[in-house]
């Protein structure tokens, strides 16, 4: 059910890591805490929380338009920051990494600038099924006010995109794949190479949501040679709000702006305005300075470990979840891709996830449950939501042992 080419080789002492995130460290409800929410949000290990908090004691001032020392040190570790990100994606150049909200304001950056600027009536723009909300909502827009037609790719009952459906949406009239690298709700992964090469034949531009990918697997936009990247800090062991948007330099640089405001201009006057060069044109007044700066912090701490390492140890944590869920009489996972990354998504009969959710956080189990942003997903199986667990490297077998047994119990309680 996970990627079979993904192979165990690690040294890293998964077993004690959660020590390093201050939040995994109490009890709820008078049980240790055992947190499996991670598609939704990751913690934040004490170094990215000094980081943070030594940014706000030492260095705080706007970036970009100060002449004294703490403007300039603050400049200094955003732009830093920056070069942090571009190496971490392996683009080319910083100019090609802008700072957003997160993938969602990402997204719609490249929708109200790439899209809507050079678009035309019926072009069309190809996504799948299994798309979060942020990467449906932001073209129906356009499509209601631009006039781009939307295609969706199908999937199976796995959870698998369909590449040769995918074959048959194309034509000379597919501008933009707009595609997820790991769906947040089934945790399928798209075959993404193969995709990104299919549009790039037919003329068409590729933008990658990766936010649930970044924390899970290496990446490198170059070999992708995705002409989009979005992704968040939050779901990278960073703090909220902040986000990034690769994109080639050609694409960003024949952009209109975004947004309006300061940063983002040259020269203002009542005659015209002219505006800065990249990547400064599309981050327009003051960034989340800290978050970008811990957004780094993040970065460097997951570098440290390794995402080979931890790709193979979230694989093998999945493989043993999946394994005793289904010991669990009535259980149903929803998502068995053949490739399939950290999410483990279920329903149990006659057992409603809200409930489930209810009595598994009194249990100290934290998961998600819901639809996950991909109403889609759910219509197609059948189903108005699911329960969620979501594992990052931080968890461990016995969080899987803890699991199995609160749901086990709930079940009990409520059948």
């Amino acid at each position: 059910m996970t990627n079979p080419a993904v192979k165990a080789n690690f040294a890293f002492d998964f077993e004690h890591v959660s020590a390093d995130f201050p939040t995994l460290n109490q009890e709820v409800s008078g049980h240790r805490l055992v947190y499996l929410d991670n598609g939704a949000s990751t913690q934040k290990p004490q170094a990215v929380i000094d980081t943070v908090t030594d940014f706000y004691e030492t260095d705080y001032s706007n970036v970009h338009r100060g002449i004294h020392t703490l403007s300039q040190r603050a400049t200094d570790r955003f732009e830093a920051a920056r070069e942090t990100v571009r190496d971490f994606i392996n683009a080319e150049s910083e100019t090609e990494i802008i700072f957003t909200r997160g993938t969602t304001d990402a997204i719609n950056l490249v929708a109200q600038s790439f899209v809507r600027d050079s678009f035309e009536p019926g072009d069309e723009v190809i996504i799948s099924m299994m798309e979060h909300h942020s990467n449906i909502v932001p073209w129906q827009i356009l499509e209601q006010t631009i006039g781009l037609k939307l295609k969706v790719i199908p999937i199976n009952q796995n959870g698998e995109l369909l590449f040769d459906e995918f074959e048959k949406l194309l034509s000379a009239k597919t501008k933009l794949l707009a595609i997820t690298q790991i769906s947040n709700a089934l945790g399928s992964i798209t075959p993404l190479k193969k995709m990104i090469d299919a549009a790039h034949a037919i003329g068409a531009k590729v933008l990658v949501d990766g936010a649930q990918a970044v924390a899970h697997t290496e990446v490198d936009v170059r070999a992708l040679d995705c002409d989009f990247y979005a992704f968040s800090g939050h779901k990278l062991f960073s703090p909220t709000g902040v986000g990034v948007l690769y994109g080639k330099h050609e694409l960003l640089e024949a952009m209109p702006p975004y947004q309006g405001g300061g940063d983002m201009i040259k020269v203002v006057s009542f005659s015209g305005t002219e505006f800065n060069e990249l990547p400064h044109k599309f981050e327009a007044g003051t960034p989340n300075i800290a978050g970008v700066i811990g957004l780094a912090s993040g970065i460097n701490y997951v570098q440290e470990i390794g995402l080979q390492a931890i790709q193979a140890y979230e694989h093998e944590l999945l493989e043993y979840a999946t394994q005793k869920m289904l010991e669990i009489d009535g259980l149903r996972i929803i998502g068995t891709a053949r490739e399939k990354a950290s999410i483990l998504s279920f329903q149990i009969d006659g057992v409603h996830a809200s409930d489930l959710g209810t009595l598994l956080d009194h249990q100290g189990i934290a998961i998600r449950v819901g639809h996950h942003c991909a109403m889609p997903v759910m219509e197609f199986f059948g189903i108005d939501a699911t329960a969620r667990a979501s594992f990052a490297f931080y968890n461990t077998r016995a969080d899987v042992d803890a699991l199995v047994a609160a749901v086990n119990k709930a079940v009990s309680m409520l059948k």
